[in-house]
């Protein structure tokens, strides 16, 4: 396959951002990171490193314009029912009306999926008093359909929790799966037509290989960790997202937004530091991956910064891989 190699700069150097969720409104990128806290806490699989507590949106007139920061544009404090750790957030634009979806403990350490509202893309915004009713786990993100539908993509295993919810209910310490047993995939609900509740119960997303058979638990260059990410081109659903462990970004595609998904391949290799998260978007002709890397603090995981690279497809829609680093 051929490989494209890219590089890019910290988006911004002031603070630390990670899991960047880009759109384009009013001709405009706008990009939802988490704003990654300047703390020095230890590591451990569940994420207690990752204390954020606030979201920072930047806008871009285009990829080569200053990148400016609005400032805080939602704070935990102002959350009702939140109390630590506001992990991925992802935005959307229906009902004239600007949509940010967030994650964070609630008051008995279960991570639920909130939403706030906002009448311009860089907010403020106004959260609502309550999570989404049925909502669990981490890293939402919305599509909205060529007929307007919204569907909600979410779900992240370990400090994500995603394990303890295999009954549809939350098990503390749920059994460990066998790696020859199918790998849990996220989860995907289509949204009300307010965009501030879930129209159903949120189902799980089969990903399986090219003959069918579901990725396994033991998959791990394979198999869906976190971060999921749902764009259309040509046609196509393109399911991407982290297999956390072996640090790549990587895709399915399907016909139908709810799966199954085919593996495809890689998008990108892995980069400095132990997560990775992305989003792909269409600007003006080009396809951009926005993701992130730990360069700017030599390593250190939870302080993280957003890059963009140039997202390029094959005559037959596959992605060609991203090198970061070549």
């Amino acid at each position: 396959m051929e490989r494209i190699p890219k590089q890019k700069e910290p988006l911004v150097t002031h603070i630390y951002t990670a899991d960047p969720s880009a759109h384009v409104y009013d001709g405009k990128i706008y990009i939802y990171p988490s704003h990654d806290t300047d703390l020095d806490i230890p590591s451990n699989d569940n994420g207690d490193q990752y204390m954020m507590e606030d979201y920072h949106i930047l806008s871009m007139n285009d990829l080569n314009s200053p990148v400016v920061d609005h400032g805080i544009a939602l704070h935990i404090d102002n959350v009702p029912w939140a109390s630590k750790q506001m992990w991925a957030p992802d935005a959307a634009f229906k009902n004239n009306t600007y949509y940010l979806y967030f994650p964070a403990r609630d008051k008995d350490g279960i991570f639920r999926i909130g939403v706030a509202t906002s009448k311009t893309p860089s907010g403020p915004f106004t959260p609502q008093p309550e999570y989404i009713k049925g909502s669990f786990s981490i890293d939402p993100a919305v599509l909205i359909d060529d007929d307007n539908k919204a569907y909600i993509y979410f779900g992240g295993l370990w400090g994500g929790q995603l394990e303890k919810w295999q009954t549809g209910t939350y098990v503390p310490e749920p059994p460990e799966i066998a790696p020859d047993k199918p790998a849990l995939g996220p989860r995907v609900a289509e949204l009300s037509d307010d965009m501030l509740s879930f129209k159903e119960a949120p189902q799980e997303i089969s990903i399986v290989d090219e003959n069918g058979n579901p990725i396994l638990a033991g998959d791990e260059e394979r198999r869906y960790f976190e971060g999921p990410w749902v764009h259309k081109y040509n046609g196509y659903y393109y399911l991407s997202y982290s297999t956390g462990t072996t640090h790549y970004i990587v895709y399915a595609i399907s016909k139908n937004p709810k799966g199954p998904f085919v593996y495809k391949g890689r998008i990108l290799e892995p980069v400095i530091g132990w997560t990775t998260h992305h989003s792909i978007v269409q600007i003006g002709e080009k396809w951009y991956l926005f993701y992130h890397d730990c360069s700017l603090s030599n390593g250190i995981n939870h302080k993280r910064c957003v890059k963009y690279a140039e997202l390029f497809y094959n005559d037959d829609g596959t992605i060609k891989t991203i090198e970061p680093y070549k």
